[in-house]
């Protein structure tokens, strides 16, 4: 049975209380699932402090710095709105917390929300939980903005205080800090504790269950970084390629060869022909056959195929040994693989978040050029970003006993067509899970959804998840553990067009070939074909 969160050990490491790319998006709770879930909550408590007299009951090693009570308005309810600064004794870190509190709408619950790309989290991304009845809470991890200037200090040396905070200090601290204030203006603990995060916020959702697992009830976490160092500075494979090899390749030749893949293998898993690989792991297009076509900007070579097969096969060492993932047949090769053309002619353009992470991180020095990369300096790159940051950014540990022990509940899901963070990554991560507790527990204690035709935490072709928060509630509530969640394809008014279940790994959701393809009810999970 769960034990409820006042009756938990104190945590272990001693209380400091002190866009993966692009801005990782929260999937909050839909408005009926939010007014179902608020009304299968624990009894709601009213607050026993003013907003005004939280100023005075922050913990050890926190400032309150603002303290304001919001009217609310139409949409969104009153509320006390707290900004905190909590300090850590150990070193020179400090977090900012933004803490939001419902003053007549409380659910009984506690949720936290994440980050994305180098960003610790935002308050705006408070707004969505605190309509639902949530006391919400966000923080910057330590450092102001989305950037990675945080990384070196004036200087010019590797800080690592923020980058510790960064990684899952200032997390944990906002988690502590957050639920202690919850306590000190409800009279009460929340009876249950929730953390929503994606990309960034998915990784800081997992290194929460893998170090702290009497922390969160549940966490949903989407497209996890879980494999930092390497994901990190695998994101950079594509233009090292292309520069080593003096080739970079067009954007239109690029999307031609996704138009291709998709087109051969748009009937690969689901049996059904809608612009989405239904399973693209078992997708075997031949990029080779694409040499001769004819684009928009020029004639696609054997040279060009040769970039495209390096991306989808993912980072190698000058030997041909594996170093991580790379992209599947469907998912778009910009983003990361971006070329402009200056002065007539064709170059490569990084994804930005690389650029900080190669010059802030590796080379520590703000003038970096990554047009001295070669495939040696690649690898030498790869291997110091482990040594150096994976105990502190990694969060690639599948010990989760401790949380399965705590009865807690961790839902993973990742777009199949996620552009930058490939999603095989967290199915290594998942399948060492698996091994580590065995099957029947890990499904008790985690589960991982893929869903196809979906971008880096939102958008792609695919169906959209609809309330994966809502399945974790029930889950972690009713111990009623999801098979599938749902899914639906919207159009331009936001009107539904058709609805799929995205099915629990490794299944695949496949049409059975009676009733509508675009009815959600007339598909089936089944193996993977893989």
């Amino acid at each position: 049975m769960r034990r409820h969160p006042s009756a938990r050990p104190a945590r272990r490491r001693a209380l400091a209380l002190s866009t993966a790319l692009i801005a990782g998006s929260l999937l909050p709770l839909t408005a009926p699932a939010a007014a179902q879930a608020a009304a299968a909550a624990p009894s709601a408590a009213a607050p026993v402090r003013t907003c005004s007299a939280m100023t005075g009951a922050a913990p050890p090693r926190t400032n309150v710095l603002d303290a304001t009570q919001d009217p609310g308005d139409a949409h969104t309810p009153a509320s006390c709105r707290l900004t905190l600064r909590v300090s850590d004794p150990a070193d020179t870190g400090r977090v900012k917390v933004w803490l939001y509190l419902p003053l007549d709408t409380w659910n009984g619950r506690f949720q936290a929300v994440g980050g994305g790309g180098f960003s610790g989290g935002d308050p705006e991304d408070l707004i969505d939980p605190l309509r639902a009845g949530y006391a919400t809470a966000a923080t910057d991890a330590g450092h102001t903005g989305a950037t990675a200037d945080f990384a070196l200090g004036d200087d010019g040396k590797l800080n690592w205080p923020a980058i510790r905070d960064f990684g899952h200090e200032g997390v944990q601290d906002m988690t502590t800090t957050a639920k202690a204030m919850v306590n000190s203006f409800y009279g009460r603990a929340p009876a249950y504790s929730y953390f929503n995060g994606c990309s960034t916020g998915g990784r800081q959702g997992v290194m929460e269950a893998q170090r702290h697992p009497d922390e969160y009830d549940g966490i949903l976490s989407g497209a996890p970084v879980i494999n930092y160092p390497k994901m990190q500075t695998g994101q950079m494979w594509g233009q090292t390629a292309m520069l080593a090899d003096h080739n970079p390749v067009a954007p239109c030749k690029f999307e031609a060869a996704v138009k291709a893949e998709t087109a051969a293998c748009d009937t690969v898993g689901d049996g059904v022909r809608d612009g989405v690989i239904g399973d693209p792991r078992a997708c075997r297009f031949d990029l080779s056959t694409l040499v001769g076509k004819k684009t928009d900007c020029g004639t696609i070579t054997a040279g060009d195929v040769a970039i495209m097969k390096k991306i989808r096969q993912g980072p190698r060492r000058e030997n041909g040994d594996f170093l991580w993932y790379g992209t599947v047949p469907g998912a778009p090769f910009a983003g990361l693989n971006d070329t402009v053309e200056k002065d007539g002619k064709l170059q490569g353009a990084p994804f930005q978040y690389d650029l900080w992470w190669f010059g802030l991180f590796l080379a520590q020095d703000r003038s970096w050029d990554w047009t001295k990369l070669s495939y040696h300096s690649f690898e030498k790159y790869f291997d110091q970003a482990i040594a150096q940051y994976n105990d502190v950014l990694g969060a690639d540990d599948p010990d989760l006993t401790g949380y399965a022990r705590s009865g807690g509940k961790l839902l993973m899901w990742h777009g199949e067509a996620d552009f930058g963070v490939p999603f095989q990554g967290t199915v290594d991560y998942y399948d060492k899970v698996r091994e580590k507790l065995g099957p029947a527990q890990a499904r008790r204690t985690a589960r991982l959804f893929l869903a196809p035709g979906v971008g880096h935490c939102r958008g792609g072709a695919g169906a959209q998840l609809t309330d994966p928060l809502g399945a974790l509630v029930n889950w972690v509530e009713h111990d009623k553990a999801p098979r599938t969640l749902d899914a639906a394809v919207t159009d331009s008014d936001g009107d539904v067009t058709a609805t799929r279940p995205v099915c629990l790994y490794p299944e695949v959701a496949r049409w059975t070939g009676r009733g509508s393809a675009s009815d959600g009810s007339n598909y089936r999970c089944a193996r993977s074909r893989t």
